[in-house]
């Protein structure tokens, strides 16, 4: 029997002597216990030493994998050509491929695992010409790079870095702004017009170290910091200057915060030049698409690379807006629509109507390349370029309310009703309403009201309206009981005649409605009670007169 050995060095065909050994595998690794008696069961055959690691690296990912090598096979067929003996395999899978390649009797079970064991304790005096420092330098390499492989992580793709180097950044911008404020309030004192002339803070700074007190500013040359208007602004005004005296000691101390300053912000252009370097080393495509900055940010706030691939786009979207979020989930308000990604350059570019929707389609892809970034082996840019020129075009289309599709996948052409305004009006048409027939029908009460002339009524109102006036303006009460009797009749006799014409008005009943005529009769009783009160209303207001 051949026995089939693996180790980080090579691969190792061993030669067992009695096989009677392997029947008894329950105290088998008592013959292994000393060099001598492992020498008297298994004799070495062959030792095929790998080339490099990456050669080790492909036959262990092989065997992990069941699969069968081209070296391993070259070796089988070389060694083991024209031997009609038993191969002797730890993995099942391998022992497998070999038989259908290379037609082979494999043998894999219990007892071949239980003899793999006892060899690996004795590896050092079965092979020779392998020390035990050797072999354990081998070890550690392999098992590196075969765990790299298996969690697809490159050395070069350490987002530790870039976590480190963006929050310094953060903790930078706010010293920095701490100690110009600082630096300006100091100043301000002996010379305040120059803080309000000079907006730039580097510039204050650098001016600061050059002239020192404002005595100096006549002597002093700024032409390789400022303009000419501002250095001959900053000359006169400081011969008129507000501000109190200050020793010598006090500007000192003034020049050591500005050496700060002007020292920090050096180092924070150097830290950004080396997080751009990093970002485009570990995340390119999430670089294209978001920019070094806002795609740090997003890795420092999911914890790493590997953690933000694996958050969904709506995760992604709102990364940086947890506070607002879970605010609007206690009050039951909207929720933020975006994060960190609200700073990115797409989302600027969008006005505020499509801000959210851009954010949206901002997201998915960020998913999709960080995914790329975070697993993929291939340090492409062209998923982020094709990505964002994807998302521009989509952007253009939605700024300029077009109607085409905007979806390659998409059936139907996309709709911009929701964002345009519509200059049609809709009218109601209350005639689409009636259940009647549409034959001839008899006109209403109302329609006749506004087809013919105004009644009688209106004209003796008319005409009973100056007489009131001229009574009450002339102050003359005509209380007499005769020109009151003639009063009554003259209005009983205007009333009859009005009901008459009423009457005379009404369209005949229609047997086919009963329940309209109904309504139509309690309108008009309504009516002639109305008039009745306004009527007896008048009297009463004639007779008080």
């Amino acid at each position: 029997m051949i026995v089939l050995f693996e180790t980080a060095a090579g691969y190792a065909l061993f030669k067992l002597l009695d096989e009677k050994k392997l029947q008894k595998s329950d105290n088998l690794f008592q013959d292994f216990e000393t060099p001598e008696r492992a020498s008297k069961i298994i004799k070495l055959k062959h030792f095929e030493k790998f080339r490099d690691t990456t050669e080790a690296l492909a036959a262990t990912t092989a065997a992990v994998e069941g699969k069968l090598t081209k070296s391993l096979k070259k070796l089988l067929k070389k060694q083991l050509s024209g031997v009609q003996e038993e191969l002797l395999v730890s993995d099942a899978k391998l022992g497998n491929a070999i038989k259908e390649k290379l037609e082979l009797s494999v043998i894999s079970n219990n007892a071949v695992n239980e003899l793999m064991r006892c060899i690996r304790l004795q590896t050092e005096s079965l092979i020779s010409g392998l020390s035990k420092k050797d072999i354990t330098a081998m070890e550690l390499g392999l098992a590196h790079s075969l765990s790299r492989y298996k969690l697809k992580f490159s050395p070069d793709k350490v987002d530790t870095m870039i976590v480190q180097a963006v929050n310094l950044l953060d903790e930078l911008d706010s010293e920095l702004n701490n100690y110009i404020m600082r630096c300006r309030e100091w100043y301000s004192w002996h010379f305040p017009e120059l803080g309000t002339i000079l907006t730039d803070n580097i510039q204050f700074i650098k001016t600061i170290k050059i002239i020192g007190t404002r005595d100096n500013v006549k002597n002093s040359d700024l032409s390789d910091i400022l303009p000419e208007d501002l250095e001959e602004r900053i000359k006169t005004v400081a011969e008129m200057s507000m501000g109190t005296e200050i020793t010598e000691l006090d500007i000192t101390n003034i020049w050591y915060l500005c050496d700060q300053v002007i020292e920090i912000t050096e180092y924070r252009s150097q830290l950004y030049d080396y997080l751009k370097s990093r970002m485009m080393t570990v995340a390119p495509n999430l670089t294209v698409l978001l920019g070094e900055f806002v795609g740090a940010r997003l890795i420092a706030q999911a914890g790493s690379i590997l953690n933000l691939a694996k958050h969904p786009a709506s995760t992604v979207q709102i990364l940086g807006a947890e506070k607002a979020l879970f605010r609007a989930l206690k009050t039951r308000k909207e929720t933020p629509k975006y994060g960190f990604i609200y700073n990115s350059q797409l989302v600027g570019q969008a006005s505020q109507p499509f801000k959210g929707k851009m954010s949206r389609m901002l997201a998915a892809k960020v998913s999709l390349a960080t995914r790329v970034d975070a697993l993929g082996d291939d340090p492409c840019l062209s998923l982020g370029v094709d990505h964002k020129a994807a998302l521009e075009q989509k952007l253009r289309l939605m700024e300029d309310g077009s109607s085409r599709r905007i979806s390659g996948t998409a059936k139907a052409k996309a709709k911009f009703e929701k964002y345009q305004v519509k200059s049609e009006v809709y009218q109601y048409f209350a005639a689409a309403d009636s259940t009647l027939p549409s034959g001839k029908r008899k006109p209403l009460i109302e329609e006749i009201n506004q087809d013919e002339p105004p009644s009688k009524k209106v004209k003796t109102e008319i005409k009973d309206e100056p007489e009131d006036n001229e009574i009450i303006s002339n102050g003359i009460n005509d209380d007499s009981p005769k020109k009151k009797k003639k009063k009554k009749k003259a209005k009983e006799k205007e009333k009859e005649q009005e009901q008459e014409d009423e009457e005379e008005m009404l369209p005949e009943p229609v047997a086919e409605v009963p329940e309209l005529i109904k309504k139509k009769k309690k309108k008009r009783r309504q009516k002639i009670s109305k008039l009745m009160k306004m009527l007896s209303m008048n009297k009463t207001s004639t007779l008080m007169l």
